[in-house]
């Protein structure tokens, strides 16, 4: 991306700063898919621009498919990100992608999310707790499969967020990436049923309550009953 392609429409000192930062940060990775940005209201006074300024610099990234921006809930960088941007100085997560089939990615969720939960215990915030619930809340008011599966997804972003550790972040960025090609929303489209996703819905609920309450063991006996049973149902196979 250059500033030319993030819109001509920037000419404020300010806007063009904000512009750069949200570039930086995009390209880094430090903002991965699902993460939320911050207000126009916080951005307006940190970068000196006007609000107006700020909502075309964010329409810009949004008419590139870089942001989403959901009414009521906030701003947030697009699950396609993966697809828009290579990270910095690291191999393209698309080409890693297409190389990881559905079976390894849950192989190596097992083995990798429940580490999440120790650090999550020691370090989420009372705003990683509401963006969980609000993922949750998302989630069980899904009208279709593609929606749930959005918000199934920007859930276990959010625990990586929760652990204020960039590997994790990474991580499960690249998961997600995974998760939006065929293959994944085929499997899930066929194995999701009305029951199924009800009993994600309460063990989505179950995981939260335990890393809210930073009982480690719980959460973390929690999380791998449900990436297990996520697996089970997805190949037919423990």
């Amino acid at each position: 991306m250059s500033d030319k392609t993030l819109g001509k429409a920037v000419r404020a000192d300010g806007a063009r700063s904000l512009s750069r930062y949200l570039q930086q940060q995009i390209e880094s990775g430090s903002f991965p898919a699902g993460h939320r940005l911050p207000t126009e209201r916080e951005l307006s006074e940190r970068f000196a621009a006007s609000r107006g300024a700020v909502r075309r610099v964010l329409g810009n990234f949004k008419q590139q498919g870089l942001i989403t921006q959901v009414v009521g809930s906030g701003t947030f960088v697009s699950e396609r990100v993966g697809e828009l941007v290579e990270p910095q100085g690291e191999p393209g997560a698309r080409a890693v992608a297409i190389q990881t089939s559905p079976a390894q990615l849950m192989e190596a969720r097992l083995l990798i999310e429940p580490q999440m939960v120790a650090l999550i215990v020691r370090y989420a915030t009372a705003s990683d707790f509401e963006r969980m619930d609000e993922c949750i809340l998302r989630s069980e008011g899904a009208t279709a499969i593609e929606e749930f599966e959005h918000w199934d997804g920007a859930l276990h972003q959010a625990f990586a967020e929760a652990t204020h550790n960039s590997f994790f972040l990474r991580i499960l960025e690249l998961t997600n990436v995974v998760r939006e090609e065929g293959e994944w929303g085929r499997l899930k489209r066929i194995s999701l049923t009305p029951e199924r996703r009800k009993r994600y819905e309460m063990q989505h609920r179950a995981i939260v309550a335990a890393l809210r309450d930073r009982d480690e063991d719980t959460a973390r006996a929690l999380l791998e009953e449900h990436l297990r049973e996520v697996q089970k149902n997805l190949f037919g196979r423990d």
